[in-house]
């Protein structure tokens, strides 16, 4: 996976001097060669730059100081104990998953008693495109975890053959999977589909995913507003288009049903299909790792790493993960 770097670039547009110095006054004031050009000064307060001397003796312009970065995401941790081979659950990484999913659904704020990890069941997953390998990742929601893997639903146009599964950033401890990606059966896919409130199953049909949001622009070229009649709205950003589509499929589905029931719920022929282009993944897992934060970086690992048994008669594909062979490992941090 590529590694994302942040940069960030000052510009100075006040003009800059240089402030030769002598070596006697390096001796004594050091300091001078350091100090910047703006709202700082020399030694006698004219507000003139300082500058840093080449071997020569001559001046160069002095570069404005910059605060150190190196820190500019750090953040404090509070680490709980350590992880041991003897915490883990021996027979492998499905029954640990379940053991360390119901422990995160089940933390609780201490102050206001709400869940400490609002959505557990959140997390990331990161696709490859084979042969070429390259890598696309999005947030989502882990829906189930039966005998065959990790089981999601998304947009398949961003799906891949080979997957990563990872949880977001959550208190400790966090775990990660990688595996193969396969197609869920649409008719398994519609089961899921119909638990979906309506808006969502809308959206599903709606949203192309990933696509650039253009914004509207009338025949002067300026950007619309969104309501017209507001005079204070913000112009279109690119909204009113998915808002355009969401109404489209609106009105290829018709209006809801559900005011048809005579307990005011939805009905049974309000039903709308599960798109060709949506559906679910099951991510049959080759490996599994469990991380705990430590402190000074050296953090635990633990990796299941699931054996193929050769000569096998079930299919790899079919075989329960839960059964299965599973090595497990320390990592160096």
């Amino acid at each position: 996976m590529p590694i994302c770097q942040f940069h960030s670039k000052q510009h100075d547009h006040q003009p800059r001097r240089t402030h030769a110095t002598t070596a006697a006054q390096r001796k004594q004031h050091p300091a001078i060669a350091r100090r910047a050009s703006v709202g700082g000064g020399d030694a006698s307060g004219s507000g003139v730059s300082s500058g840093n001397d080449d071997d020569s003796g001559h001046a160069t312009t002095a570069h404005r100081p910059r605060p150190p970065r190196a820190g500019q995401f750090q953040r404090h941790e509070q680490h709980a104990g350590g992880l041991r081979r003897a915490d883990l659950d021996p027979r492998g990484p499905i029954t640990q998953f379940h053991a360390w999913f119901a422990e995160a659904k089940g933390l609780r704020d201490a102050h206001d008693g709400r869940p400490a990890v609002p959505h557990p069941e959140t997390c990331t997953l990161s696709t490859a495109s084979l042969p070429s390998g390259r890598v696309s990742a999005r947030v989502v929601y882990l829906k189930e975890l039966d005998h065959q893997g990790f089981v999601l639903y998304s947009n398949f146009g961003t799906s891949r053959k080979a997957a990563d599964l990872f949880n977001a950033d959550h208190p400790n401890p966090r775990w990660s999977g990688r595996g193969a990606a396969a197609r869920l059966p649409a008719a398994e896919s519609q089961v899921y589909f119909d638990t979906r409130v309506r808006g969502s199953r809308i959206g599903a049909w709606a949203s192309r995913q990933s696509a650039v949001l253009q914004p509207a622009t009338g025949a002067s070229g300026t950007d619309e507003k969104i309501d017209t009649a507001d005079a204070d709205a913000d112009a279109d950003d690119g909204r009113a288009q998915l808002d355009k589509w969401v109404a489209e499929v609106e009105a290829r589905f018709g209006p809801s049903k559900a005011a048809d029931g005579d307990d005011g719920g939805e009905v049974d022929d309000d039903h709308i299909p599960v798109p060709p282009f949506w559906g679910g993944l099951r991510i049959v897992p080759e490996r599994v790792e469990f991380w705990q934060g430590r402190h000074n970086r050296l953090h635990d690992r633990f990796v299941y790493t699931r054996v193929h048994n050769e000569g096998s008669e079930e299919s790899e594909d079919n075989a329960k993960i839960a059964d299965a062979t599973w090595t497990l490992e320390r990592l160096s941090p």
